[in-house]
This record gives structure tokens, sequence and C-alpha cells, in this order.
């Protein structure tokens, strides 16, 4: 054979091989990623306010350990006008299974990118898609009742605040916006306190952003001012500056979302000394339940779920010291308003709560 001809044959088996070990590397790497779906955690803002999105990212990381899952967490930043773009480049890119994003502000986005990529599947958490509004039969759609826990932090709170004999008790709630997600969160917790003490007087404002701690700092000292023997702030990241001030007035102050007194146990004791509870929405277990369903094959597109006491899905902390030291019996009346609440949700609305 002419050495010009084998050389010829010689490259021709060495890419038909080359091709060969590429489409196999090709099909295994298909094969595994069906077995190990990918997740996008996509967050409208940036991790670190010890509330909301903390919980979101802790919950997928639950996930990924438990389902193995592979992850990623992509911070969308604080300018809404590059949340869409970053939202839709993830659901372009044809990298992830499922992408999962949170919070009122991202139901636009989320029912727009649905629609410009059916083929792609997506869980919006603490909002739900309008199924009027957008071809969403790809989109999951996860609701809390946050109301139910945020009665039974009013409930405690006027027993805490009259406990310590004010003439006058006066209760303080600060929310981030004025917006029905947030409002759940406050008139839950006014409902509860005035069923326990209707002569409460309860100071209601709103720090205009979830992410300016001076603002709402500066709305709890004057609260705290004005007689308020407690604090329930519903503001993400400007909660911590309530927190703040509920260490320096040396007053209650109760958290949102997470347990923040184990989150500011060791960075922050004084500050934690003071948070007597939180009123928690369990992102991070509403994400993990979803992504079980899911790889289950058991998730329902096109459909919503909503949780409350009776799901797991929020709940009222009790790692704070301050409840060790509460009354037997009034632990005891929380537990079974917390059973009636669990068992009739609607109970609150009708003030049949008792």
């Amino acid at each position: 054979m002419k050495p010009l001809l084998r050389q010829v044959l010689i490259t021709v088996a060495i890419v038909a091989a080359l091709f060969i070990f590429a489409w196999t590397g090709r099909i295994d790497r298909t094969e595994n990623a069906g077995d190990s779906p990918r997740i996008a955690l996509f967050v409208n803002g940036t991790l670190g306010d010890k509330s909301f999105f903390d919980g979101a990212a802790r919950g997928l990381r639950q996930a990924r350990d438990e389902l193995g899952l592979r992850v990623r967490i992509v911070e969308g930043g604080r300018d809404p006008t590059r949340w869409e773009a970053a939202f839709a480049d993830l659901a372009d890119s044809g990298d992830f299974d499922l992408i999962i994003a949170g919070s009122f502000a991202m139901v636009g986005v989320v029912q727009r990118t649905a629609g410009r990529f059916p083929q792609a599947r997506f869980i919006v958490f603490d909002a739900a898609v309008d199924p009027l509004a957008c071809r969403c039969g790809n989109v999951h759609s996860i609701v809390f009742r946050p109301r139910e826990a945020a009665f039974l932090a009013g409930h405690l709170a006027a027993r805490v605040v009259v406990r310590e004999r004010r003439a006058d008790p006066v209760l303080g709630a600060i929310g981030g916006l004025p917006i029905p997600v947030v409002d759940d969160f406050i008139d839950g917790f006014i409902a509860g306190a005035r069923d326990a003490e209707p002569r409460l007087r309860v100071l209601r404002q709103y720090a205009d952003s979830f992410s300016d701690p001076a603002t709402a700092k500066d709305i709890a000292k004057a609260m705290y001012a004005q007689g308020a023997g407690l604090v329930f702030q519903v503001a993400g990241g400007s909660g911590q500056g309530v927190i703040e001030a509920a260490a320096e007035a040396g007053r209650w102050v109760i958290g949102v979302d997470a347990d923040q007194h184990l989150l500011y146990r060791d960075s922050h004791p004084q500050r934690a000394a003071w948070i007597l509870s939180s009123v928690m929405k369990h992102v991070d277990v509403a994400i993990v339940k979803a992504l079980r369903e899911h790889r289950a094959g058991r998730l329902r597109f096109g459909e919503r779920s909503s949780l409350g006491l009776a799901e797991g899905g929020v709940s009222l902390a009790t790692s704070a010291p301050a409840w060790g030291k509460l009354p037997a019996a009034e632990v005891t009346e929380l537990a079974a308003l917390a059973r009636r609440l669990a068992a009739d949700p609607a109970s609150i609305a009708s003030g049949d709560a008792r």
C-alpha cells in the first residue's frame, strides 16, 4: 500500500473513532442529565437577607443533597430591569430541566417567559401565575397561607405586652411594601392580637422597600418611642433594621420567613435576645416538596399548591429562650389555637378562631 494512501486511511480511521467517541460521550451525558435533573433558582435580588431568599437557597441545597440534583443559583441583583433578560437566558439555554423563581415581582416575568419557551418548565413560589393572562401550562405555582401563623404571632404578642402591665398596650407592624403577600401577614397578626386583647392599639407602616434597613430601623424606633412593646416586621432585608432597633430599645420583635433568632444567635447574640419568635414561611420546605414530586414525575404543571399550618408550609418559631419563660397556660393555649386553625383556616376570617 502506498504511503500516501496508508496515511489517508489512518486519518479516516482516527476521525471515525473520534466521532464515535464523541457521539458516545454525548449519549452518556444525556443519560446522566436524565438521572440527575438540572435545577436553576433565580433570585430576583441577592442572597444574604436572612429571610426569604436565603430560605429558598437552603431548600434548593437540601433537595440537591437529598435527591442528587445538579443545581445552580443565579442572583439577579436589585435592578428589576435586568431580571427578565437574565431569566429568559436560563430558559433559552436549554441547560435546565426546571427553573424556579419566587415572589410577586417575578409573576409577570414568569408568565411572559413561560409563553416564549413552552418546552421549558418552571416553578414560581410565594405567588401564582394567572392562567387567563398567559399560556402557563408549564408552570407550577406555590402559594402560602401565612395569615394562619401570623394570627398565632399576634396572639402571642398581645399576651406578652399585656403581661408587662402596660396601661396602653401597643404593638407595631412594619411591612416592606403595601402588597397582598405582605398584608396577609400583617392582617393575620392584627387579627390574632385583637382576638387575644381587643383594646390593643397596632401601629402600621411600610418601609417602601425590601432592601432598606435604615428606613425600617427609623420607623421601628419611632414605634418603640410611641410605646410599642413589640414590633412585627414583614420587610425582607429591610427587617434587619427593625431587629437592630429592637435590640437598641430593649423591646421585643417578631421576625419573618425564617427563624431569625437562630440566624442571629451566633453572629449577633444581643439582637437575637430580643427576637421573641418568627412567623416562618417555609420556602425551603415548599421547594424540597415540589422537587421531590418533580423527581418522581408527580408535579402537576398548570396547577397550584397551597401550604399553611396543616401542610407544614407556615409555623411559629419556638427556638428563642423567651419561649421557655412563657406561662404554661399560654403555651397550651397557643398549641390548641394552632390545631384549630390547621383544621379550619377559614375561622380566622370568620372570627371563630377561639
